[in-house]
């Protein structure tokens, strides 16, 4: 795994230097009072990386100037000063401004050319006093020998101070929507659901208002705004991941139509565009979650394998295909290929060959520490559960040496099959199963479907039992819809 997140890095570097635009050119004259005869250089996010731009010397006077033929990708940019980060400005449709101010307060002495950067700073500075206002009441908030009836004024009035500073920000979106300030302010708030209707027969349609914030989730961000990408904050990618993660179930299926449906949205621009399916590969390349990885199959389908991609991902493209054909092959509900290897005493022993209802494989490195705390939990597992649910376990040691095989064998009382997984007889496991780690465990039936992977070995007892009386149920299902019914 760690080749592929070599490449996810080198890629998120390489998706920051792609920037055009139609303007001819940036000139940001600045100068800082207190500064003088040093290197300030010029920085900007990008989601949750931070870059060196340009470089600027500065003056005797405390002026210094960027200036270059190619206009800056709009966002939020940043001064940095001996290795330190001074102040943030923004950088949008403009970007031929002046900037002064001085060493003692950068934020209370600016003074701007440029409307969009006056609305940002004055708003910091807005900010900045209602925080004052409030700290009083956030001192009575948080003290915890007070009761919550104790605490009731100094809410209401930090609660008025909160509005205070949404209404700000509100006048500033309405009166200057087309500006960046106004842009940033109202990709941070959050859509209001209405209420649900009632349906004909006057009950409250209860799905309703998950379907509508579903639906109107990003009406407030433009995911077509690369601007977006370049926050201090990596905003972009927190509200991809809320949406994905909170408002659908964690199955392959509902994510993959909630993730095109992003995609899609995002496609208008292509910064966004390749940025939006980048942070997707990168979520469910491991995902958390059993059975996510099928996203990043389809994402590698539907986004690489067809060309889409090709405008900045050639270098990836090898790799996610590598890592896409390896978990496509053992993604659950598919049949695990076979393994045949040699076990302790040199007999080829194929998976295939075990009929009990279901089989475990286990991968596991004898010199693995996580695995020497791992294998014994699986023993006695397998020895209390073994007949109660007609489990054998298939271990592949993922070491060369036979030795260390039998020392671990016998030292971990491993009475299951074991085999040497480089004396195979059908190629690498690693390319048959997605084993990045060790150990990494798989459960299959007894067709052989994989119908778990990567469970914890504490959950494997709760998991056959739920597992079980999820085909008890299946089976009566399937039962209750052969029986004609009566007439």
């Amino acid at each position: 795994m760690n080749h592929i997140m070599r490449y996810l890095a080198f890629v998120c570097f390489l998706l920051t230097s792609a920037f055009c635009s139609a303007q001819t050119g940036y000139n940001f004259k600045f100068k800082v009072t207190g500064w003088k005869d040093t290197t300030v250089y010029l920085g900007h996010y990008y989601g949750e990386s931070t870059y060196i731009k340009d470089t600027a010397h500065v003056s005797a006077a405390g002026e210094f100037v960027f200036d270059n033929k190619k206009a800056l990708p709009h966002g939020v940019y940043f001064l940095v000063l001996n290795k330190n980060k001074i102040f943030e400005f923004l950088v949008s449709d403009n970007q031929r401004f002046t900037m002064e101010t001085k060493q003692e307060d950068y934020i209370k002495f600016m003074k701007t050319s440029d409307p969009d950067n006056k609305l940002f700073f004055e708003n910091m500075l807005f900010n900045m006093e209602r925080h004052k206002e409030a700290e009083p009441f956030l001192k009575v908030l948080q003290d915890s020998t007070l009761s919550e009836d104790q605490k009731k004024d100094a809410r209401a009035d930090f609660n008025k101070i909160n509005d205070k500073v949404m209404a700000y920000q509100a006048e500033i979106i309405a009166k200057h929507p087309k500006t960046l300030t106004a842009t940033i302010y109202k990709s941070s708030q959050a859509v209001k659901v209405p209420d649900p209707p009632k349906k004909a027969n006057g009950n409250i349609d209860s799905t309703f208002q998950l379907r509508w914030y579903r639906e109107h989730f990003f009406d407030n961000f433009d995911l077509s705004n690369d601007a977006l990408i370049r926050m201090p904050r990596p905003v972009y990618r927190e509200k991809l991941k809320e949406y994905t993660s909170k408002l659908f179930v964690p199955q392959a299926d509902s994510v993959i139509r909630a993730v095109d449906k992003v995609i899609a949205l995002a496609k208008k621009n292509e910064e966004t565009y390749k940025y939006s399916v980048f942070v997707f590969i990168q979520e469910y390349q491991q995902p958390e979650i059993m059975g996510l990885d099928a996203v990043f199959v389809h994402l590698y389908d539907k986004y690489f394998a067809t060309g889409e991609m090709d405008y900045w991902a050639t270098s990836l493209k090898k790799t996610l295909k590598e890592h896409a054909d390896r978990l496509r092959k053992s993604m659950i509900g598919k049949v695990g290929p076979n393994l045949i290897m040699q076990d302790a005493n040199f007999k080829p022993r194929a998976m295939y060959d075990i009929k009990n209802k279901y089989t475990i494989l286990f991968i596991f490195d004898p010199d693995c520490g996580h695995c020497k705390v791992e294998t014994p939990k699986l023993a006695e597992f397998y020895t209390k559960n073994k007949t109660k649910f007609d489990i054998e376990v298939y271990a592949v040691s993922s070491d060369t040496s036979m030795a260390k095989m039998r020392d671990y064998i016998k030292k971990m009382n491993m009475k299951w099959i074991t085999v040497n997984g480089p004396r195979t007889y059908v190629g690498p496991y690693s390319d048959l199963y997605d084993a990045p780690t060790t150990p990494t465990l798989y459960v299959l039936d007894e067709k052989k479907k994989i119908i778990a992977k990567k469970v914890p070995i504490e959950s494997l007892e709760e998991f056959f039992t739920n597992y079980e009386k999820f085909l008890k149920a299946r089976t009566a299902s399937q039962a209750k819809a052969k029986t004609p019914s009566k007439t």
